[in-house]
């Protein structure tokens, strides 16, 4: 069975720092591409960072510099750290592993980010 469990969402204040965790059952989070996703209120899903198996990194221009994904293979668990957020943050934030071979995706259940001073 496959599920990726976050946490870590929650409040946030301007300029803050929050971490998302994502923990990856059922898959190696080290055999497949692995990125988060945001979806503001109205909103589309957009890709914030992505994590490829060889470890090269991607991120959307809005968090380049701000936000560093990671992955820790021995958890099996991918990272999300937040710095120096803002109100346009806002939104939940979805784990997602894409099996590359198998072209498809599994998604966890989202987490709640909200930054407001």
């Amino acid at each position: 069975q496959v599920q990726l469990v976050e946490s870590g969402g929650g409040p946030g204040q301007p300029g803050g720092s929050l971490s998302l965790s994502c923990v990856a059952s059922g898959i190696r989070v080290d055999t497949h591409v692995m990125g988060w996703y945001r979806q503001a209120p109205g909103q589309q899903r957009d890709l914030v960072a992505s994590i490829s198996v060889r470890g090269t990194t991607n991120y959307a221009d809005s968090v380049k510099g701000r936000f560093t994904i990671s992955r820790d293979d021995a958890k099996n668990t991918v990272y999300l750290q937040m710095n120096s957020l803002s109100p346009e943050d806002t939104a939940v934030y979805y784990c997602n592993a894409h099996s590359q071979f198998f072209g498809r995706d599994a998604w966890g259940q989202g987490a709640q980010v909200t930054v407001s001073s």
